[in-house]
């Protein structure tokens, strides 16, 4: 796979069933470099794999389908370029869809009322005078922006304070009835405009962002996440509110007084069961509410009765907190989730009762999405050679329905190999190794993940083929702060930063040089993003064995962090601590004059969780030392560029990558330039 491959990378939306479980939808994007934009359209697969599957719609970028309660309709989301995602409707057999909303700043998630005859959604309101709510006012002609709290931006969103995520409530329009169209003028005076979308009633108008949106199965009540306490600029806590819908009365807080909840506010963390009992998904975040460095996010269980919230996951042993995880509801017992293990994603179904079943088995893949009914249940997943894929579980085992990476696979997918290595203090540090082509010896990538609470996995992942491809061997593991190895594994570098996991990513790449021949020991370099970044550059200050270095969007000057990022009111006092001695000694900033390493520094420009002056103040740090050292800003990107960027900018930043290689480390598919 070569940079210019990106757009073979297909990933998928959770899929959705049918309600006679034979045929799901999902929604398949794609990085297009001439568009230079993510698109994306809705397909339509067979359950029984008696036929192909179809492109059902051909919008510029459609996503998250979800099938009405009588299997006839497919609601979505639809963006046109350069616009908001808005609401659409469409024939469950295909047609011509039906656009439902017309909100300003878009829709950012939505659900099915039981009957089939509403459809609740989520919406940022802007603020009057702000974000185009008047015409001709640009943003530069906006009155100043007022702050009284410590949270009032997002990476990826920017200022949120002044336009909240409000819950709506919808009627859905009959898309069988003849379409509306714009009445001519008269003599006598001007056309009566047609209004071409029902009008929504918003049923929130609090100064939170709520979301996680779910309607009782009466269709009585929606059930929501939000942050409402009077002390939630100063924690973490979020808690489940039911909203009566024939009601004038505030939501109701369900989950708050019964614990230190810090529920996940994203689509499908809170689901009713077909019981009625609500599921959330959780972290506990102590009595301090900030309390979050390696929480496990465990599945929750309220009675349909009512009452004191019952966990139903062991945090020790299961984390279902990987990005898009969600509660599938399957039969009157339980309900599956996915569970984030040792670099896998699981199906898991879990009962009333608090068994677990294991639905995926041994198989080494991510699951990404889940959608059931009735017996059969749908998955979106992905493995060491498709990036993303349809499946249904059968018979034990998930049986594969699309092959989306064809394309991608014809480029060929360097193979990745599991290892384990045993570290300096005997603790099991494991991992994978993608080899290059050819007998090598080949020089090595050490490459770190961010997070730090996050995993390398088993999925194919675009950097490492692409750097395989250029002939190097990319070593990555899952030190001790990491995901997926149980809590203890996540919270021993709490305010510890630098200790076990250092010693860890260079145990696991003394062993895999030792153990896998074709790797060159003497020819390394060290790259990671993120919490990656922190380690790369911590790393450099402490050996000098490498040849070079790449730090990007690195957390690199805690002090700094603070009244800067996004998190920097509570991210810096939980894992590196208060006191200002400890703190330096965690510092990859306070170490800069340790570092001798050739160090690239890659950042975006408007990143808001690691802010671009933490890439700036280190940047300048080496140059005045002296280092070689060259930084990069790329415009108009943010922290997730390298995942979610604009495909050219993806495309580049590879390119500055493997020509910076080619510099200090280059290999015989990646030769230094000629002089």
């Amino acid at each position: 796979m070569k940079a210019s491959d990106l757009s073979l990378l297909a990933t998928l939306s959770r899929p959705t069933l049918h309600p006679s479980g034979r045929r799901a939808v999902v929604a398949v994007s794609r990085p297009d470099l001439s568009a230079n934009a993510v698109l994306g359209q809705l397909w339509t697969i067979p359950i029984t794999g008696h036929a192909a599957p179809r492109r059902l719609t051909r919008g510029f970028r459609d996503t998250e389908p979800q099938f009405s309660p009588d299997g006839r309709l497919i609601a979505f989301l639809r963006s046109e370029s350069g616009g908001a995602a808005q609401l659409y409707l469409v024939d469950a057999m295909g047609g011509d869809p039906m656009r439902v909303t017309d909100r300003l700043l878009g829709i950012s998630e939505f659900c099915w009322s039981p009957d089939g005859g509403s459809l609740a959604f989520v919406s940022r309101v802007p603020e009057p005078g702000r974000y185009g709510t008047v015409a001709g006012l640009g943003p530069e002609a906006e009155s100043p922006r007022r702050f009284s709290t410590l949270k009032y931006r997002e990476n990826g969103a920017g200022f949120v304070t002044d336009r909240r995520a409000q819950v709506f409530i919808v009627d859905v329009p009959d898309v069988w009835a003849e379409p509306l169209v714009q009445s001519a003028p008269t003599a006598d005076g001007e056309a009566t405009p047609v209004v071409v979308v029902p009008t929504p009633r918003q049923l929130t108008d609090f100064d939170a962002d709520h979301g996680a949106i779910a309607f009782s199965p009466d269709g009585a009540t929606i059930a929501m996440v939000a942050a409402r306490h009077a002390r939630r600029d100063n924690d973490l806590r979020a808690n489940v509110f039911l909203l009566e819908l024939d009601s004038a009365a505030a939501p109701v807080d369900v989950t708050g007084r019964h614990g230190n909840f810090s529920v996940l506010n994203a689509p499908g963390s809170v689901a009713y069961g077909l019981d009625g009992a609500l599921f959330f998904l959780a972290q506990n975040v102590g009595r301090s509410g900030r309390d979050f460095v390696a929480k496990n996010t465990s599945l929750f269980v309220i009675g349909a009765g009512g009452g004191v919230p019952r966990r139903l996951s062991d945090p020790d042993t299961i984390d279902l907190g990987e990005d898009g995880s969600a509660i599938t509801p399957f039969d009157e017992h339980s309900v599956l989730v996915q569970n984030r293990s040792r670099g896998t994603v699981q199906l898991l179904n879990i009962d009333l009762d608090g068994s677990v079943r294991t639905l995926s088995g041994d198989t080494a893949i991510e699951v990404t999405g889940v959608a059931a009914a009735g017996s059969t249940i749908a998955v979106s997943y992905a493995d060491a050679t498709t990036s993303g894929e349809v499946g249904v579980y059968h018979n034990g085992a998930i049986r594969r329905l699309t092959d989306f990476s064809a394309r991608l696979r014809r480029t060929g997918i360097a193979p990745m190999r599991e290892l384990t290595v045993t570290g300096r203090d005997g603790y099991p540090v494991h991992g994978w190794v993608v080899m290059p082509q050819g007998e090598g010896p080949h020089p090595v990538l050490l490459n770190i993940h961010g997070g730090p609470f996050a995993q390398y996995s088993v999925r194919l992942f675009d950097e490492a083929q692409v750097y395989a491809e250029a002939g190097y061997a990319v070593v990555m593991c899952n030190p001790r702060g990491s995901a997926g190895y149980g809590q203890p594994h996540g919270r021993i570098i709490r305010r510890s930063m630098g200790t076990v996991d250092l010693h860890d990513v260079l145990d696991f790449l003394d062993g895999a040089i030792m153990q896998g021949s074709g790797l060159d020991g003497e020819r390394v370099g060290i790259m990671g993003g993120s919490y990656g970044g922190y380690l790369a550059a911590w790393t450099i200050a402490h050996e000098h064995r490498f040849a070079a270095a790449i730090v990007e969007r690195g957390f690199l000057d805690p002090d700094a962090f603070v009244g800067t990022s996004d998190i920097g009111s509570f991210f810096s006092d939980e894992y590196t601590g208060i006191d200002p001695d400890a703190i330096r000694q965690q510092s990859p900033q306070a170490m800069v004059d340790e570092v001798r390493t050739p160090t690239l520094v890659l950042h975006s420009e408007e990143d808001l969780r690691c802010p671009v002056s933490q890439a700036e103040r280190y940047y300048a740090a080496l140059k005045r030392r002296g280092v070689e050292t060259e930084l990069v800003l790329f415009p108009g990107e943010n922290h997730e560029l390298s995942r979610s960027g604009s495909p050219r900018h993806r495309r580049e930043r590879f390119e500055i990558i493997l020509e910076w290689w080619a510099r200090q480390l280059p290999s015989s598919r990646n030769p230094a330039p000629s002089a």
